[in-house]
């Protein structure tokens, strides 16, 4: 027990700092809770360090403009999907994440303003993909 607690306690420490909102999202009916990783501290940061992603949450990332996006699972342990979405919250692209990959990169395959990273095969159990909207109430909009 106390091995187990003093992995816990060091996850926890080494884990990102950040206390992020959280925000409802829905794609075809079904409801993500997703933290909003909005700056560009909680952006780099993401979801590494982290020993698990509670079912139907992921992360929301936001950036300023859309651009062409580009991430990678370093320290990131958890298995997971990520799908960009440009400016009007389309699905861009969807792609299947390795964990603690340093050499693998995952891009979206046009400019992309947000994208999510949930549990790996969260978006094809629900049915989601290419095409389809996710609805933010309100709008994510970062001006940073």
């Amino acid at each position: 027990m106390a091995v187990f607690l003093s992995a816990v306690l060091t996850a926890r420490l080494h884990a990102c700092p950040f206390d992020l909102p959280t925000l409802s999202v829905t794609i075809n009916g079904h409801c993500l809770v997703v933290e909003v990783a909005a700056t560009q501290q909680s952006r780099a940061c993401g979801l590494s360090r982290r020993l698990a992603l509670d079912e139907n949450h992921g992360m929301l990332f936001v950036y300023p403009t859309a651009a062409l996006r580009s991430f990678w699972m370093k320290d990131t342990w958890i298995p997971l999907s990520i799908a960009f979405l440009d400016d009007a919250g389309e699905i861009i692209n969807i792609e299947v994440m390795l964990p603690d990959q340093t050499g693998k990169k995952y891009r979206s395959k046009l400019p992309a303003r947000y994208a999510i990273e949930v549990n790996q095969g969260w978006f094809r159990s629900h049915g989601i993909q290419q095409g389809d909207r996710v609805e933010m109430r309100p709008p994510v909009v970062n001006r940073r």
